[in-house]
């Protein structure tokens, strides 16, 4: 027995004062009403109607109970609603992971025109360069900056991060400028931890894609400490826009191999189910591709 469905039967038969008037009200058979009342009675192990062949009315007990009842089915229904309606309105809390220099970099100037739009959110960024365990610990949504996301993570496509080549005057003018990719062999190389290629620079150019071993002279997992590096003088970058514009736009670096870049590498919303999406991370994320993605890929 379905205790919720029996109050409301019960309610009925007091209200109409009768079971097939309950039953004309609740579009259910007589007979049924009669089975849900005897169940509730058998549950309650009390008599909750006087029943005689005029009419019905309830006990004492019954009418104490009807009392409740509808207090209880008014609050049932109404906490029913306030969930209903927040399933369709984003709301809560938001836990967003992003790299390090993009969140700072990108998102940053993003997230108040966000809160807005959608003032019942709560944002959550956290930045880490390493690449989290989303369920493990607990992510609602991820930016990656990857050329091919996880296999069981959903993806939405923003847009693309061109990564250049750049160094210091100061370097340059002690080193000299490469004049093609395999000069820098035997240049000094700062390069990213997380970088995939590992110990060598996969570029693109006009002579199509080349790998060139190199000997980094620094290791960091973060750009922008390679970038203050690079600027001191310490040696050549490959770096994406977001992280080094402002620095080739002011001269302190300087583009090398300006025809050559590492390839482009996708930036995505990622996500770890399709089903049931919340609201609040199906926001973000039409956000994120209204402010970032151009061309980003609306069929995920």
């Amino acid at each position: 027995m379905d205790t919720i469905d029996a109050m409301r039967v019960f309610v009925a038969v007091v209200e109409r004062n009768g079971f097939s008037a309950a039953a004309d009200a609740l579009d259910i058979s007589t007979a049924a009403v009669t089975r849900q009342i005897a169940a509730l009675e058998k549950r309650l192990s009390t008599r909750l109607l006087n029943r005689t062949t005029r009419r019905v009315s309830p006990t004492s007990t019954g009418a104490a109970y009807y009392q409740r009842c509808v207090q209880l089915l008014a609050e049932f229904d109404e906490l029913e609603a306030s969930v209903g309606a927040q399933a369709l309105q984003p709301s809560g809390r938001l836990r967003i992971n992003a790299p390090v220099s993009y969140g700072i970099a990108r998102l940053g100037a993003l997230l108040p025109a966000y809160s807005a739009r959608y003032p019942q959110v709560e944002l959550d960024l956290q930045l880490s360069d390493r690449l989290v365990d989303m369920v493990e610990e607990g992510y609602d949504l991820a930016i990656r900056i990857i050329r091919q996301p996880a296999p069981n993570l959903i993806a939405r496509h923003l847009g693309q991060v061109h990564i250049r080549l750049c160094a210091a005057p100061s370097y340059l003018a002690r080193r000299g400028t490469p004049s093609t990719p395999q000069d820098l062999a035997t240049h000094e190389c700062l390069a990213y931890t997380y970088s995939a290629a590992g110990e060598a620079l996969q570029l693109l150019g006009p002579e199509g894609e080349v790998s060139i071993p190199v000997q980094p002279h620094l290791r960091a997992n973060n750009g922008e400490v390679l970038r203050e590096a690079a600027i001191a003088g310490m040696g050549i970058i490959a770096q994406p826009d977001f992280i080094i514009d402002q620095a080739l736009a002011d001269g302190r670096l300087m583009p090398v191999l300006p025809q050559w870049e590492v390839p482009p590498i996708g930036i995505y919303a990622v996500y770890t189910s399709r089903s049931h999406l919340a609201p609040k991370v199906r926001s973000f994320i039409d956000y994120l591709v209204e402010c970032l993605g151009k061309d980003a890929d609306r069929s995920a």
